[in-house]
């Protein structure tokens, strides 16, 4: 199959997750006895990390890799296809049974597939003529994609056993998310701006200067979301060391961005453009939400008030990650002439937008202990918003019988 296909697959996917999102919004407002919430919050979730993000970047990596010999794209199908069934896998079975015996396998199966793509990524990378700094980042993307599985067998192993503490699970909840949205999600998101910064000119000891800031301080910000655990000082000195690496990291980029957006903007075209435009205000947000959570207090109040969490997860999965992607791989979707495909986009990111203002503002009322008038209803408006935008998207693409690129 082709990236175009695969990419085909992976907005499907990102609809069905909408669609789970859209229920999940509906089972807190009217009775569905039917349907456990957690379990299918665990299957939502899961889906959209395997589903979505993880399948549209193993293919867009793949894609770029054998950019020179595209018949080699061919043996990333296998892991792909592997990939795709136990997301699948893991939709069906976790709003069944949460975590149990089918649940899990799925989600090993889809801990090895990750293996697999870094294995082969790995094999792939060292073989090419010229290696680049993008190729730097999406390979320790892979690695960090295969780290934060520590996280999850953890996870699988207090759920199937029953036997955890608030500290411990919360440890390995973090520890998993922060693998996967700091580490695979952003390294391999970042890997392909690289990529595209190095077209525009920008020269390789700049590219490599971001990619060492934020490699040194992927692994003890980590430290960043359990800081509820009143660590040691010697462990706070690494992560001041690590969010200090983050924003010079972060400031470094947006030079780069800003050098480069001439470029960027006649290559891409002003809907790609003004797309990854907020994607990298998504990032900016997140680095400095990041730095701030330092201050003990802010701390307490990020991890305190659920809200201000769902806030900040969706603003990385959504506002930063999905925004890239879409972006990024909009013209290898649909041809951008496509009236129903830009509807679509737009009415997609409207909602992403609505959806965060929203989080962010039930956030700060919980912190003053205010209730938002309709908050539930407003979401769940927001959350069919964003259904429907990619509704339509998905329907332009299908539409299409030949590929652009």
């Amino acid at each position: 199959m082709c990236i175009r296909k695969w990419l085909r697959l992976a907005f499907f996917n990102l609809f069905i997750v909408s669609l789970a999102g859209v229920l999940l919004r509906y089972k807190i407002l009217f009775y569905l006895p039917w349907i456990d919430q957690k379990n299918l919050l665990h299957g939502h979730s899961h889906f959209a990390f395997s589903g979505w993000v993880s399948q549209a970047l193993m293919a867009l990596i793949a894609h770029s890799v054998t950019s020179s010999t595209p018949q080699k794209f061919e043996r990333y199908n296998k892991v792909l296809w592997l990939n795709l069934a136990c997301a699948w896998g893991m939709l069906l079975s976790f709003p069944v049974q949460g975590y149990g015996l089918i649940s899990i396998l799925f989600s090993n199966g889809a801990i090895a597939a990750g293996v697999w793509f870094a294995l082969l990524l790995f094999r792939d990378v060292k073989t090419l003529p010229e290696k680049t700094v993008s190729h730097k980042w999406f390979l320790a993307g892979s690695v960090f994609n295969v780290l934060s599985s520590l996280g999850a067998f953890s996870l699988a192993y207090m759920m199937a056993t029953h036997h955890s503490t608030p500290d411990h699970y919360l440890s390995s909840v973090y520890f998993f998310l922060h693998f996967q949205y700091n580490g695979w999600f952003s390294f391999a998101v970042l890997g392909l701006l690289a990529g595209k910064l190095t077209e525009a000119g920008i020269n390789d000891t700049d590219n490599m200067r971001i990619y060492l800031l934020f490699v040194y301080a992927a692994v003890p910000a980590y430290l960043l979301s359990v800081l509820w655990l009143n660590l040691p000082v010697y462990l706070y000195a690494f992560v001041i060391a690590a969010v200090g690496m983050q924003i010079a990291g972060c400031i470094y980029l947006l030079r780069a961005l800003y050098n480069a957006w001439p470029y960027l903007r006649q290559v891409l075209g002003a809907t790609q453009h003004k797309i990854l435009s907020l994607s990298l205000l998504a990032f900016t947000i997140k680095i400095v939400l990041q730095a701030a959570s330092v201050v003990p207090v802010l701390s307490n109040l990020a991890f305190g008030f659920r809200p201000i969490v769902i806030g900040y997860l969706h603003l990385v999965l959504l506002g930063f990650i999905s925004l890239f992607i879409l972006g990024y791989s909009l013209r290898l979707l649909v041809p951008a002439t496509r009236k129903l495909a830009a509807t679509g986009v737009w009415v997609f990111v409207s909602g992403v937008i609505l959806n965060e203002i929203v989080l962010m503002t039930q956030g700060a009322a919980d912190i003053a202990y205010l209730a938002v008038p309709f908050s539930n209803e407003i979401l769940m408006i927001i959350a069919i918003i964003i259904a429907s935008g990619l509704a339509m998207l998905n329907l332009s693409a299908n539409d299409v019988k030949k590929g652009v690129l």
